[in-house]
């Protein structure tokens, strides 16, 4: 392809009409593949391998060799791509180092880019013509864009390049955003006495900015109908087992008739399927086999002309019928025992050769079948299951079946705890299992079922049943013993406060105890406060003077606060009361003792008033006022 893109544009018009107008006067067959039986290659052109631009040989294409870039109208024989843009390939050929194709960048004109003659075929014989090609140009192409798509007219001429006996055009192969190679094929028949013929490869398209290909693996080979070989139970083979009876039976060869309009046969025989020799007489579409006892494979040759039968070339081969005798295989080996856990997914296997598969049982001989077709197998109950080995083919059985024992161990049963204890003692902790054969690992590296610990924290203990493991966490908290901090009054309630915090329950006298540590409604006075903690864990106790002073009394005689009263004041060390009415008039005053005023002042009953008082405890001074009520 030039660089001169505008110049090719402007020839692409007229060049498209001659093109068009040669099509319109010969109409030509569709491409297409053999729909049988394909046999070996007769013709294989791969254009050899090698990083030198070569040419073809004199006479095959019409085209100018180039032995760099071709121009237009020009050809290359080469194991690269990478001009003028073009998609940078590999050959289409597997397996090729440097492996090359022939590259055509076509010409303005329609016209012959490859030719080659092909002798050693067969009479009335059909044959498939394929080849793998490429439009090299990419979607995207700076210059062209797509580009004109390439097009390829096969035909098949005799060998006198005078009779046209088959063609078939491609139809436009657009170019691609990636490479990619694409197989066309075109089937013939060779005529009564036509051994040769000359294949051609001709440019449809226009030349101009495009039509530039790659072709690779252009072959040759014969066509024939696809054929099946079955037995009398319509099977394409069959075995039998070592010391079984011998057999036979008829083969039947069933062609397609997808390409052959008339059918002659030859039987093969091979005892390896590689090496085939032809079966004398047995020349008919059936053949009986003689009895038979060791293994021997069979085939046909099937050809359209009975000439052709013995050329490899031109005839199509059948299907293998296989007969085989297949050896007793050995008993699976065992790959072990299970011993597992109840409730676990686990599962017993053997080992057996290829081509072989394994059933399960329940018994030695006869019995269930638990499973077939699988070395491996899921048991869910404890007890000896039976492995035995079968060919795949031929279905014969190992003379014994290997035993695997299975174990479902039991679980030990253990439950997660929390405890706790008493601070400054000891606290035994336990596994607490239902197996009594279970071995115990604690974390403190004991072994025993119990251990005796005087430390909070978490514990854990492994319980083992032979190989079940559980594990057992023990949370440990230790329970600390009360301690007073202090007490406090609250108008006549006794506040206690600990240092500490717990199940705690208080009294006042050692006997009846609360859960509240606020005794309400208490009179003056010394009293013992017991705090205890609610498990046992120790108790505490303070000695406390409980003092306040009243805000009213009713002297009427009712026996509620009748007097106004400091009780508890006789237990400090040192105290004095002093009681003003309104006036500050001392009305009633003592020191160091108990104190109690029944509301009267030199024996007459003092009126309904509030009073003022001056209370000195331990030289702490207390003044306010309280209400006298009639």
């Amino acid at each position: 392809m030039k660089k001169h893109y505008a110049i090719k544009k402007k020839r692409t018009y007229i060049f498209f009409i001659i093109i068009l107008v040669s099509f319109v006067l010969n109409v030509n067959a569709q491409l297409g593949f053999c729909n049988g039986n394909s046999g070996d290659p007769i013709f294989t052109e791969d254009f050899g391998t090698g990083t030198t631009n070569v040419p073809l040989p004199a006479g095959t294409t019409s085209y100018t060799f180039a032995s760099v870039q071709p121009n237009d109208g020009f050809y290359t024989v080469s194991n690269k791509t990478n001009w003028y843009d073009w998609h940078d390939i590999p050959d289409h050929t597997d397996g090729d180092t440097n492996g090359r194709s022939l590259v055509v960048n076509a010409d303005f004109t329609a016209g012959e880019f490859y030719k080659t003659p092909i002798s050693g075929l067969c009479e009335n014989t059909t044959y498939e013509f394929s080849s793998w090609m490429i439009n090299l140009m990419p979607t995207n192409h700076p210059f062209c864009g797509t580009g004109i798509p390439i097009n390829v007219k096969f035909e098949i001429w005799d060998n006198t390049n005078t009779n046209l006996l088959a063609s078939g055009d491609t139809g436009n192969i657009n170019s691609t955003a990636t490479p990619n190679w694409q197989q066309y094929a075109l089937v013939f028949q060779t005529l009564p006495g036509q051994t040769s013929i000359i294949l051609k490869m001709l440019n449809n398209g226009v030349g101009g900015c495009g039509n530039d290909l790659a072709i690779d693996d252009i072959v040759f080979k014969s066509c024939g109908d696809a054929i099946i070989v079955n037995d009398i139970n319509n099977n394409s083979e069959h075995f039998i087992c070592e010391g079984d009876p011998s057999f036979s039976t008829t083969l039947t060869a069933i062609p397609d008739a997808s390409i052959f309009a008339t059918h002659f046969y030859q039987w093969q025989q091979s005892a390896d399927s590689i090496n085939w020799t032809d079966i004398l007489g047995e020349t008919n579409n059936t053949f009986t086999t003689p009895a038979l006892n060791s293994t021997m494979f069979y085939r046909v040759k099937v050809a359209e002309d009975t000439i052709n039968l013995s050329n490899q070339f031109c005839n199509t081969i059948s299907d293998i019928y296989e007969f085989g005798v297949v050896t007793i295989p050995d008993a699976p080996v065992s790959n072990g025992d299970l011993l597992v856990c109840v409730g676990s997914s686990a599962s017993i296997s053997v080992t057996i050769s290829a081509e072989t598969t394994v059933n399960w049982y329940d018994a030695p001989f006869g019995g269930n079948l638990l499973l077939s077709g699988s070395n491996i197998y899921f048991p869910q109950t404890s007890g000896i299951y039976y492995a035995e080995t079968e060919t795949i083919k031929g279905g014969c059985f190992s003379l014994n079946r290997t035993p695997l024992i299975v174990d479902f161990l039991e679980i030990p049963i253990i439950q997660d705890e929390s405890e706790s204890f008493c601070e400054n003692s000891d606290v035994t902790l336990h596994a607490n299992t239902n197996i009594a054969t279970a071995t115990f690992l604690w974390s403190t590296g004991a072994t025993t079922e119990e251990i005796t610990v005087n430390i909070p924290g978490i514990y854990s203990v492994e319980v083992t049943n032979i190989n079940c493991t559980v594990t057992k966490t023990i949370v440990l908290t230790e329970i600390e013993a009360p301690v007073i901090d202090k007490a406090i009054s609250n108008g006549n309630d006794i506040i206690v406060i600990t240092s500490n915090s717990g199940d705690y329950l208080y009294s006042l006298n050692g006997n009846i105890f609360q859960t509240s540590h606020t005794f309400n409604n208490i009179e003056g006075g010394l009293y013992t406060i017991y705090v205890r903690e609610g498990n046992g864990c120790g108790i505490d106790t303070i000695e406390y003077i409980h003092f306040f002073i009243p805000t009213f009394f009713t002297p009427n005689n009712d026996g509620v606060h009748d007097s106004f009263e400091l009780k508890g004041i006789e237990f400090y060390d040192t105290s004095e009361v002093s009681i003003y009415n309104r006036y500050g008039k001392l009305i009633k005053s003592s020191r160091n003792t108990k104190f109690s005023w029944n509301g009267t002042f030199n024996n007459q009953e003092m009126p309904t008033d509030d009073y003022w008082y001056i209370v000195t405890i331990n030289n702490q001074k207390f003044t306010g006022h309280f209400t006298l009520k009639r």
